[in-house]
This record gives structure tokens, sequence and C-alpha cells, in this order.
């Protein structure tokens, strides 16, 4: 097991999972996700401070995940050709300097400004953290990209749960202590790209992403790509709504205070955690179409029934939808990575840069929607989109890697 206790972590040995980097990155993926979900958790705050409508709250998601969205393919394209393993706590500076911005910021303006920083930091983590995390896998490619990316779920599951203890008693200044948690990160990162450095030194850590032929045509690649954006949309707009106005929601429709709604977004946030951690392990053994396909029609039957019941039945349907939705991301990354072999970063700049921007634009509207409707209609309309997951059924099987 590769350990990270040095200030220069050795090449990994072949052939076995460095769950010791893994578990960095992870911890590195939930300390990222975990500042940024601070961001979501303080819209009611903000929304006070500012007296912002939804479509105001929903800016302010857009401005954050364009950012985002609009740099990582950029960058994981850049970082194929050129890999930059130093570039991981360079980026997360940009998400401390945007906390701070919004701890003292004094206009929405100035939110809007600590949002496109903390989106930059995004950028830049999330391409290169997913070769890595391939290199990491000694083939177990599911596994290892679960354990990456449970790390930002459990980031973003903590984020309200330090906005209801920390931030919603003491007032939006207080952000400002959460920032200094970028330090641990910057550090920890800093660790992981010394042993990032080094395999890719190794003929093994270059061979883990090196190009090969997957069986499929360019019509077959283009087709499969088509198929999962759709179900990149109604995966990630739908988990928006969630994400962005679960809270409003439940203060809306059932009178709970923001604090208890605050944890009961806890609760959907610790499903989603649950799983991704399944996901990717469940994709490697019984393929990835399965578990896309499984995922997103399997949450369908939940979600329908969503806004239809009692606040304790709300909670546990909205856990479950959590839990299963969130199991097809991993493999989604996967298959792409597959689809497309030898440009790690950019499928993985690409699919996250996406799931950014289509869960900004979703959140955008489903505010302005809100405005004009209500939230409790804008939940039983969107509750249509697990449906799409239909179209998984014309994805592609794919051929595996031959071992190196």
């Amino acid at each position: 097991m590769s350990q990270v206790n040095t200030a220069h972590p050795a090449a990994a040995p072949e052939n076995r999972v460095s769950y010791g980097i893994l578990t960095t990155i992870s911890a590195s993926h939930a300390i990222n996700d975990m500042m940024q979900s601070v961001m979501l958790a303080l819209y009611p705050v903000l929304s006070g401070n500012f007296n912002l409508s939804f479509m105001q709250i929903g800016l302010i998601t857009l401005v954050y995940q364009t950012m985002a969205s609009l740099l990582q393919p950029f960058i994981g394209r850049f970082t194929d050709k050129k890999p930059m393993p130093f570039s991981l706590p360079i980026g997360m500076s940009f998400t401390l300097f945007g906390l701070i911005i919004l701890a003292y910021a004094a206009s929405y303006g100035m939110v809007l400004l600590a949002a496109a920083l903390i989106g930059i930091g995004s950028s830049v983590f999330h391409p290169e953290s997913s070769r890595i995390a391939r290199m990491a896998s000694a083939g177990k490619h599911g596994l290892a990209q679960s354990i990456f990316q449970v790390g930002g779920n459990v980031g973003t599951a903590i984020g309200p749960i330090f906005a209801a203890v920390l931030i919603l008693p003491n007032g939006q200044k207080s952000v400002a202590w959460v920032a200094l948690l970028a330090l641990l990160g910057m550090t920890l990162l800093l660790r992981v790209s010394y042993w990032y450095s080094a395999n890719l030194k190794t003929v093994k850590g270059r061979a883990s992403l090196a190009k090969y032929d997957n069986g499929l045509s360019k019509t077959q690649v283009r087709t499969a790509l088509t198929l999962l954006l759709m179900l990149l949309f109604s995966k990630f707009v739908y988990l928006a709504g969630l994400h962005s106005y679960f809270t409003f929601y439940l203060i809306d429709r059932f009178d709970v205070s923001i604090q208890t709604s605050q944890y009961c977004l806890f609760l959907f946030l610790v499903g989603v955690a649950i799983g991704t951690i399944a996901g990717g392990p469940v994709g490697d053994y019984i393929g990835r179409k399965r578990i896309i396909l499984g995922s997103i029609l399997g949450s369908a039957p939940f979600a329908l029934m969503l806004p239809f019941v009692s606040f304790s039945t709300t909670l546990v349907l909205v856990f479950l939808v959590g839990m299963i939705l969130a199991s097809a991301f991993p493999a989604m990354i996967v298959y792409g990575q597959e689809l497309m072999p030898g440009k790690i970063g950019t499928v993985s700049g690409l699919f996250f840069g996406i799931a950014f921007g289509i869960a900004g634009i979703g959140a955008a509207a489903i505010g302005a929607l809100a405005d004009f409707y209500s939230i409790g209609m804008v939940y039983k309309v969107c509750a249509v989109l697990p449906l799409l997951g239909i179209v998984g059924f014309w994805l592609p099987e794919l051929k595996p890697a031959k071992k190196r």
C-alpha cells in the first residue's frame, strides 16, 4: 500500500492499487468540495442579507458552475499533452481567496466574484486529479474513481453542517474560518503532486494513461458521447434542483426552520456519498453500462413520488434518490475515459465541466421557474428527468484495455 508520509512519496509498486494516494486525493477532494458546499449552504443567509430572489440565487450557482465548466475541458486537454502535477495546490488557492471574499462581501457583485474564484479552483482540481486516480488504480478504474469522488461527496455533505453549526449562528464573516482548511488541502495536494511527478517517469505510470483500441468506430464514439450527455443532463439538472433549492422546498412546504432544512440537506448528501462509493466498484464488477442504466432510470419512481408525500417520507425518498442517482457518475467518468483512451484529462475535464455547466444552467432555470410558479410546482416538473435514463439501453459495450 502506498503511503503519503514523506516529502517526496515514491512511485507506486506495479499491479497494486495505491490506496494511500487515492485516500489523500479523496481527502483533498473533500476539503475542496466542502468549501464550495459552504457557499451553497449559505444561500438562505445571503438571501436575507441581500434580499435575493430565487433567480439571483440561481445566478450565483450559474457563475460558479460556469467558471468551473468552461475551464475544465481546456485544462484537461492541456494536461493530457503536458501534465502539470503542481497545478493542484495552486488551484486550491483560488478557492481560498474566493471564500475570504465571500466572508466579507458587502454587495451582490462581490458574492458573484467569490463564486467565480471558487469555480476556477474547482476547474483546476478535477481533471488532473482524475488522471492521478486512474494512475493509482492498478486497473480497478471504477473503484479508484469512486474513492476520489466520494471525497467530494463527503465534503459537500459536511458543508451544510458547517453552515448550520458555525455560519448560521455566527453570520457570513465566519466563512473565513472555513477558508483556513484550504491550507491543509494545499499541503496534501503538494505531497500528491510529488507522487504524481515521480510516477509520470515510470513505464507503468505512462502506460496507465496511454491510448489503446476500444473496438469502437468514431461514429460509435460520437453516438455514445451524445447519449452520455443526455444522461448527464437528466442527472445533474435534477440534482441541481435538490442541491440548491431543497432547503427552500422544505421551508415552504413543511414550514421547518433553516437549521432543520440544512440537516435534511445533509441527509440527502449522505445518500449521494454512499451511492458514489458503491457505484464505481459495482461498475467494475457488472459493467459500466448496467450501473449507468440502473442508476438513472432506477431513481425515477422515487423522484416521481417525492413531491406528493409527507415530511418523513420525503426524507426517505430524497436519501434514496441521492444514493441511486449518484452511483452513476463514477461509471460515467470511467466509461467516457474508455470511449476516448489516452485522453483521460480531456474526458474528465469535459464530463466534470459539463456536469457543472448543466447544473449551473439548471439551477438558474429552476430558480426562474420557482419565482414565476412555485418551488413545489417546479419539483413536480423536474421529477420526470430521471426517465431520460432509458437512453442508456443504447450505450455500446466496450472492449477492456489489454493488460500491460
